[in-house]
C-alpha cells in the first residue's frame, strides 16, 4: 500500500464523529511511542521535538497553528490584528485577549501574569532559553490587566506572532517556575518533568528518557475532553518498533516519526492494524558543519564556541566541496522515496519562502575534487588532504536511526572519493536531542566536526526561525548549552537583514527576504548543507480517531479531540 493510499484511509476514518454526550476520560487508556524519549518536558529548556511535542499535550501558547498552517486562538479569546483592534495600527504591540475561565492543572486561575514571567523566564540575562529566537525584538511585556497581556516591539512587527503561539512558544505557570529563573533553570527537576498547565492532560509520572505516564486534567477547560482517562507515552527503541507497535501488534494508538525505508512501512500497514499518515512541511534533514574547533584539546568551557574558529570548516571551499560530493537523490530513494525531495534549502514551504535556487543538486566528485586543490588542500600519501598541518578529517555523529546510519556510510564513502577522512558516530536519540547541560553528546553541544538531524518551525512565517542564526544565539557554557545557532553562526550582514524582514509588510517582499536569508546558510556558504526535504510519516491504530496530522505545530497539537473508534 503506498503512503498516499493509507492517508486516504486515516481521513476517512478520522470523518467518524465521536459519539454524542461524551465524557471526560470516557474512552480509557491512549498509548502513544516515540522512539525518540523525552527528556524534559519544559520546551525552553530543550530544542528536541520530542520534548516540545510531550510538553505540549500539558502546557499550552495563546495562539496554535491548525493543520493549514492558519494561526488559532488557544488561551487566547481570539487571534489580535489590526482590524480588531489587537495589533497597533503602527505595528509596534499586540496585544492579547486571555479567554476567561481558564485554570491551570491546579486549580488556580491562568492569567496575563503568567504570560509575563514566561517572558522573563526565556529573557533572563543569566540563563539559557532553546526558544530565545521567539521574542527576537521584542522591547516589553506587560500585563494589562488579569486577562489582557501587551507585547511591545523594539520597531514597527507587520508579523508579530512570534512570541507564545505555537509548542515552541507555550506559557509556563508563574508560580511553579518563580525560582527558577536565570542559572536557576536546569535545576528546577519537578518543574521541568511535572509542569503544571492547562493543557488536555497532566503528568502523574515522569521517568527521563523511558516513559511518562498522564491523566486527564480535572481542571481542562472543555469538561467533555480529552476522551481518554490517562495516557502511557513510551519513549525509546527505534522507529522501526514504533511502527511494529502501531501497525503490526497494536499495542500502540500512536507512533511518532516513523523515520523507515517506505518499503518496510508498506509492509507495516499490510498488517491491517493501522494507518500510515503523510504530509510535507518544513521538516529538513541537514548536514550542519561546526564553525568552531571541537577539538577535546581545548578546555572544557572553550570547546565548539567562538573563542575558536574551525581548523578547516572555517573554509568555505571544504564546506562546499562536502556538499558537492553527496548524492541527494540516492539519498532520498534510500531513506524516503515519496516521502522525501530532494532539496538545497532549510526553508522547503510554504512557497513563498522556499528558495529556487538548485545549485547543490546534482553530486559533482570531480568538481569537489578541483575545487579543494585550488583551495591548497593536497592529498597525502594516505589520500587524506591537508593543508598547513591540518587533516580534512571529520567526525560526523547523529542520532541513532537506520536511515540515519545509511545516510552516514554514503557520505562518508562519497567523501573519501574527494579525500576526506570521515569517523562516524551515533547517539541515543535521547540525549542527543536531551538538550542535558552535562552530556558531551547533545546536538547543542556539538562536540564534532558536522552532525546530522532535521528541524523545522512552527506555523507558515520562518522570521523567528531563521532569528535561531542572529549572532549571539549560539548554544555556550553561559546559556546552560541552549540555543538554536547551532553552528555558531556569525554574520552582521544576516542580522541587518533579519532586522529588514522583522519590520517588512509586504507578502512578496517577506518571501524575497526570507529566501535570500536562508541561501546566505545554505548555498552562498554551505553553513548548513540541506539534503532531504522529510515528509512528516506518523501511524495510528485503526481504533484511534480524531487524529490530524499537523506539520505547522506539534503533532499533538489536537490530542484532547482524539477518541476511541467503537
Amino acid at each position: 500500500m503506498r503512503l498516499k493510499t493509507a492517508l486516504l484511509g486515516a481521513v476517512a476514518l478520522a470523518a467518524f464523529a465521536p459519539a454524542a454526550m461524551a465524557e471526560r476520560g470516557a474512552d480509557g487508556q491512549v498509548n502513544i511511542i516515540y522512539w525518540q524519549a523525552p527528556s524534559i518536558l519544559n520546551p525552553y529548556l530543550s530544542g528536541g521535538t520530542k520534548d516540545i511535542e510531550a510538553a505540549s499535550m500539558i502546557i499550552e501558547p495563546l495562539g496554535r497553528y491548525d493543520q493549514d498552517g492558519v494561526l488559532q486562538a488557544w488561551l487566547a479569546a481570539e487571534v489580535p490584528t489590526v482590524e480588531n483592534g489587537g495589533v497597533a495600527a503602527d505595528l509596534t504591540s499586540i496585544t492579547w485577549k486571555i479567554r476567561p475561565g481558564i485554570l491551570w492543572s491546579d486549580g488556580t486561575p491562568f492569567t496575563s501574569a503568567d504570560v509575563v514571567f514566561t517572558h522573563e523566564y526565556c529573557t533572563h540575562p543569566e540563563g539559557g532559553c532553546a526558544q530565545l529566537s521567539k521574542f527576537d525584538g521584542v522591547e516589553s511585556v506587560e500585563a494589562i490587566d488579569d486577562l489582557t497581556v501587551k507585547i511591545t516591539f523594539k520597531a514597527p512587527t507587520p508579523v508579530p506572532y512570534g512570541p507564545f503561539t505555537g509548542g515552541q512558544g507555550p506559557v509556563i505557570q508563574a508560580a511553579q517556575f518563580a525560582n527558577c529563573l536565570g542559572a536557576a533553570a536546569p535545576g528546577c527537576t519537578d518543574a521541568n518533568f511535572y509542569p503544571i498547565g492547562t493543557g488536555p492532560f497532566r503528568v502523574t509520572d515522569f521517568r527521563p528518557n523511558d516513559v511518562i505516564q498522564m491523566e486527564a486534567n480535572p481542571n481542562y477547560r472543555d469538561p467533555a475532553k480529552p476522551r481518554f482517562a490517562t495516557v502511557t507515552f513510551k519513549g525509546g527503541g527505534d522507529a522501526a518498533a514504533a511502527g511494529r507497535a502501531v501497525l503490526e501488534t497494536g499495542e500502540f494508538d500512536y507512533a511518532w516519526n516513523l523515520q523507515l525505508a517506505p518499503s518496510v512501512i508498506q509492509g507495516m500497514v499490510a498488517a491491517g492494524k493501522g494507518q500510515a499518515i503523510s504530509a510535507f512541511g518544513t521538516l529538513v534533514e541537514r548536514i550542519e558543519t561546526n564553525m568552531t574547533n571541537p577539538s577535546p584539546d581545548l578546555p572544557e568551557g572553550e570547546r565548539s564556541t567562538l573563542k575558536h574558529p574551525h581548523p578547516f570548516l572555517s573554509d568555505p571551499a571544504v564546506r562546499k566541496a562536502l556538499s558537492m560530493a553527496i548524492d541527494r537523490e540516492l539519498l532520498v530513494e534510500v531513506g524516503y522515496g515519496q516521502a522525501g525531495r530532494p532539496t538545497c534549502t532549510i526553508v522547503p514551504s510554504p512557497p513563498n519562502f522556499a528558495s529556487t535556487r538548485d545549485d547543490c543538486l546534482g553530486q559533482d566528485v570531480a568538481g569537489a575534487n578541483a575545487l579543494l586543490d585550488e583551495a591548497g588542500w593536497l592529498r597525502g600519501a594516505d589520500g587524506i588532504r591537508a593543508k598547513d598541518g591540518v587533516r580534512l578529517s571529520i567526525l560526523y555523529q547523529t542520532s541513532t536511526n537506520a536511515v540515519r546510519q545509511d545516510f552516514q556510510a554514503l557520505v562518508k564513502q562519497w567523501w573519501s572519493e574527494i579525500g576526506v577522512e570521515t569517523e562516524l558516530k551515533n547517539v541515543s536519540a535521547s540525549v542527543f536531542f536531551g538538550g542535558d547541560p552535562g552530556s558531551p553528546d547533545t546536538f547543542q553541544k556539538f562536540y564534532a566536526d558536522v552532525e546530522m538531524y532535521a528541524n523545522n518551525f512552527d506555523g507558515t512565517d520562518p522570521q523567528s526561525y531563521l532569528a535561531n542564526y542572529r549572532c549571539g544565539n549560539e548554544p555556550r557554557p553561559e546559556t546552560g548549552w541552549q540555543g538554536e545557532n547551532i553552528n555558531r553562526f556569525c554574520d552582521p550582514a544576516y542580522d541587518a537583514l533579519l532586522d529588514e524582514l522583522a519590520r517588512t509588510a509586504n507578502f512578496e517582499e517577506r518571501g524575497r527576504i526570507a529566501r535570500q536569508l536562508a541561501e546566505m546558510l545554505t548555498v552562498d556558504s554551505y553553513t548548513i548543507i540541506p539534503l532531504v526535504d522529510r515528509g512528516r510519516v506518523s501511524a495510528h491504530s485503526n481504533s484511534l480517531g480524531g487524529v490530524v496530522l499537523n506539520t505547522w505545530d506539534s503533532e499533538l497539537w489536537n490530542v484532547a479531540d482524539w477518541y476511541r473508534v467503537k
